[in-house]
């Protein structure tokens, strides 16, 4: 089968791969259909990811139709299913506890393992979810957007809640999105001028310029001085973060979405000031992926203005390079491998 394999940074190529074989008891070979191409895929490419080891296959933002089904699955054949990437033990304090998405042995496809930039995968099928209606093109955007829904949902926000969500990228829009669809009163802030124009134009939020002001000026004009009760960071920046804990209310909360490799400083009487929440959310689970796939059919988002982008399973080496550095316009792009 056609493969596309990362074998060093900056270096992408199709290779002719072995299909694997007949899925083992608990798991189904899925035929690969659509793979969203995520921030973390040019990460690999870029080589700036801090735990990959190379050859890697990469892609875990997927849908597929079940091919084969290993004993006990059951999924029938042809089934289009949406992946969850999310891979877990079954067996650690997180997975005891019903938190998989945070697996103490985690493996994620197209990270820890080779992802679905292929033509066939082998997944368990505890990991596949009926797609139930959805294209097969929109059940490949699920993942992506369960990251931002699982936040809003860990945060816990009351409806009207006052909330800036930092970073206009894929995961920071997704996290706007559910955000507002669980009433909260949402703004963006961001650097691009660019992408704040999009949100606004064609998403309908409130944004604020961080390319224009500091952005503590902007917090501050936007609440009165009194600050967020939510804030979002979505940005993978250290910076970002650092800041974040000052835009965020007494009494408010600050959910980490993004995950950057230093260590994040912040002052310790502020944040008892204010008696501040943090929070740091990981993944998605089951529940996420529902309300993500029940938001698309219900209308809730607008798929059709996110996905910006698409090419093919052949022209994936040649159009992730150049994405990877030509970001205008760029929201979200999917390969078509099984379209």
């Amino acid at each position: 089968m056609k493969a596309v394999v990362c074998r060093s940074p900056g270096d992408l190529v199709i290779e002719d791969r072995q299909v694997p074989g007949a899925p083992p008891p608990g798991w189904a070979l899925v035929a690969v259909s659509h793979v969203g191409i995520c921030g973390t895929d040019y990460h690999i490419f870029e080589g700036k990811h801090p735990f990959l080891a190379y050859p890697r296959i990469m892609g875990h933002e997927v849908s597929g139709t079940v091919i084969e089904a290993g004993q006990g699955v059951d999924l029938a054949i042809g089934e289009a299913v949406i992946i969850n990437p999310y891979l877990a033990c079954g067996k650690c304090i997180a997975c005891r506890h019903g938190k998989p998405n945070c697996c103490v042995r985690i493996e994620v496809l197209g990270v820890h393992r080779d992802g679905a930039m292929c033509e066939k995968i082998l997944v368990p099928a505890q990991n596949l979810y009926p797609a139930n209606g959805l294209s097969l093109a929109d059940a490949a955007a699920i993942e992506f957007l369960a990251i931002g829904a699982h936040a809003v949902r860990r945060s816990r926000a009351e409806q009207g809640a006052r909330t800036l969500v930092i970073g206009a990228g894929p995961i920071g829009l997704g996290t706007a999105l559910f955000a507002r669809i669980a009433g909260l009163d949402v703004s963006l802030l961001d650097m691009s001028t660019e992408r704040l124009g999009f949100a606004a134009s064609e998403l309908g939020f409130a944004t604020l310029d961080g390319s224009r002001a500091a952005a503590a000026d902007l917090v501050r004009d936007a609440t009165g001085g009194e600050g967020f009760d939510m804030v979002f960071d979505a940005t993978g920046n250290t910076r970002s973060v650092q800041s974040a804990f000052a835009h965020v209310a007494h009494g408010g909360t600050l959910v980490l979405v993004s995950v950057v490799k230093d260590d994040i400083v912040f002052s310790d009487p502020e944040f008892h000031k204010r008696e501040m929440t943090l929070i740091g959310s990981r993944n998605a689970l089951r529940a996420d992926f529902d309300h993500v796939a029940a938001s698309i059919r219900n209308g809730a988002v607008p798929l059709a203005k996110l996905v910006t982008h698409r090419t093919t399973l052949d022209e994936t080496p040649r159009d992730l390079a150049r994405w990877a550095h030509e970001k205008s316009g760029l929201i979200k792009a999917v390969i078509e491998v099984g379209a």
